[in-house]
């Protein structure tokens, strides 16, 4: 039997062989990750269609509110740039020239940058997955797959958006010359086929909460590529990765306004949405990210984001604190008593996950270098 402490001493497993028998265990997410035969699975407590039946017709009540509130941040298919706009133009009788020029620019990226912009890349390229999620939700779902109501246009135009974020990133780095692209290939691959399971609970309520966080942090992250990418010297590539961070803040603009309206015709239900979204923690959607090779590759691609300040612990609190503040959280009143005990630990759990890791940062040792597959195995820090 083994038994497992937490950082006071108190037992959070005492299961037979650490509940991997059942993979599940009654310590904090409930997640363990069993033998992977192809590529990354994990095994939740699975809850679906969690939402009551009233709530169910107060987002169908929305529908109104949602043509004339969210769809106006979308744009136009002609007034959107297009991948090409960045790119060589391959008609042209300078297109090898101006394939030169950018991998010469690319040389003086190193390869820690192209381990972050291969993993926001294939982040991006994941977006049918992204579309599959958001239409399981329970009162949004596109029921056709064509279907004309607001919500239903509002997930197929804004996959249609993102959609060109890796086609953009992916034509870059397949220029470039820099990357295994066989090997970036399979990872996207197993990344679809391995999905995502943010643990909204078919809840539109969770879901937008959810795509809320990940919209800010994706606009967090390809900002920092933008930056990383100035200071290298490619302002091309500073452009590509910054104008796909504007089409983000866009898309955070969007869900963060739908969430506001939550707030305002359902208080008490979505400040409990939001504190159970934070307690199960906000899962990033390439978790199950796999080339074949690294079955903790996600993790490794996250230590270097973190060491390289694409995004870090500190982003997340931020985020959440930008959130906490943007609905106005901290103002509710007139909560059920559940109601105010998620609306007391949304409003103080940034300051403590700042604590975490700064004390996790004192006692972090120098982190061991790590071959990845998507620049031919070259070793990169974490």
């Amino acid at each position: 039997m083994n038994v497992v402490y937490d950082i006071f001493g108190t037992v959070i497993c005492s299961q037979q062989s650490m509940c991997f028998k059942h993979y599940t265990c009654a310590y904090c997410s409930r997640v363990k990750t069993p033998k992977k035969l192809f590529s990354p699975r994990e095994t939740h407590i699975e809850v679906t269609h969690s939402m009551p039946p009233q709530k169910i017709e107060i987002i169908k009540s929305l529908d109104n509110w949602v043509e004339n509130n969210l769809l106006v941040h979308l744009k136009p298919v002609e007034k959107c740039w297009q991948p090409q706009d960045f790119l060589p133009d391959f008609s042209s009788e300078g297109f090898n020239e101006e394939v030169l020029e950018l991998r010469e620019r690319s040389k003086e990226l190193p390869d820690d940058y192209f381990v972050c912009l291969v993993g926001d890349m294939i982040t991006e390229e994941a977006v049918p997955t992204y579309q599959t999620m958001l239409n399981t939700s329970d009162g949004t779902r596109d029921e056709t797959g064509a279907s004309l109501t607001p919500w239903a246009i509002w997930v197929r135009a804004w996959t249609a958006e993102e959609n060109r974020h890796g086609d953009l990133l992916n034509k870059y780095l397949y220029l470039s010359g820099r990357v295994d692209m066989k090997q970036i290939e399979k990872t996207i691959q197993y990344l679809i086929g391995s999905g995502m399971d943010p643990r909204t609970e078919n809840n539109p309520y969770l879901g937008f909460i959810y795509t809320s966080f990940q919209e800010r942090a994706t606009f967090i992250s390809h900002g920092n590529t933008a930056r990383l990418a100035k200071d290298h010297g490619d302002l091309n590539l500073a452009q590509i990765c910054g104008t796909i961070a504007s089409d983000e803040k866009r898309h955070e603009t969007a869900y963060t306004k739908v969430v506001e309206k939550l707030f305002e015709v359902d208080p008490d239900y979505t400040v409990l949405a939001f504190a159970d979204m934070m307690r199960k923690k906000i899962t990033m959607p390439a978790h199950l990210m796999y080339d074949g090779h690294d079955d903790n590759l996600f993790e490794h691609f996250s230590a270097v984001a973190q060491r390289l300040g694409v995004y870090t612990a500190k982003d997340y609190a931020d985020i959440l604190e930008f959130l906490v503040a943007r609905w106005k959280v901290g103002e509710l009143t007139g909560l059920s008593g559940e109601g105010n005990k998620a609306q007391d630990f949304v409003c103080t759990l940034a300051p403590k996950i700042r604590q975490l890791d700064e004390r996790a940062r004192g006692r972090a040792k120098k982190a061991p270098a790590m071959p990845f597959s998507w620049i031919y195995n070259r070793e990169v820090q974490l």
